[in-house]
């Protein structure tokens, strides 16, 4: 089956291709603009992309909208965890995520994805969690965002020292993953 991806993050492509090699992945053609990210929700975000790439190619389109949610910050950076500091890059994200949270003891936090697909007539959303705590400071060289700060609930090591397949065995990416036989159904 052959799938549009609402996406140009080379991170989130590797991924989705470990996780469904069965699915024929095809990025987001070049001339398309950035789909609009605008909602309030990661849901909202996640359907907004799907129906706009599929508007613009008439292909079944699959998007994602994922971020880093901390407790004790009311959930921030949530929606806003690409755009999180004013240059928007995972090290300026994370110094400023680690200054917020300074020497606090209450770290917990989640990754959280939504998976949309849109096609003809059809729309359909997955979700998927990782529960964690912020650590006090980065470790680890893989993967990408705030992986290096995000420790997994059980693990000793951040998401950033994970191999690819431990990490795709338990990320939220992989969580809303599991329910792609349910998205596809019928297509």
């Amino acid at each position: 089956m052959k799938i549009v991806l609402a996406s140009r993050n080379a991170h989130k492509i590797e991924e989705l291709r470990r996780i469904a090699p069965v699915i024929d992945w095809v990025i987001m053609p070049d001339e398309l603009p950035d789909p609009p990210e605008t909602g309030a929700t990661f849901e909202a975000n996640a359907l907004e992309k799907a129906r706009f790439v599929f508007a613009h190619t008439g292909q079944v389109c699959l998007a994602d909208d994922s971020g880093l949610e901390v407790d004790a910050l009311g959930g921030r950076p949530g929606v806003w965890s690409k755009r999180y500091s004013d240059e928007g890059t995972s090290a300026a994200n994370n110094a400023k995520l680690l200054a917020e949270l300074g020497a606090r003891s209450d770290r917990t936090a989640r990754f959280r994805c939504v998976l949309a697909l849109v096609g003809p007539g059809v729309e359909r959303t997955a979700s998927g969690a990782c529960e964690g705590v912020i650590a006090f400071a980065e470790s680890g060289v893989g993967g990408f965002g705030y992986d290096p700060l995000f420790v997994p609930a059980g693990s000793p090591r951040s998401m950033a020292e994970l191999a690819p397949a431990e990490k795709d065995a338990i990320s939220h990416r992989g969580a809303a993953m599991a329910h792609l036989d349910r998205l596809i159904e019928g297509l």
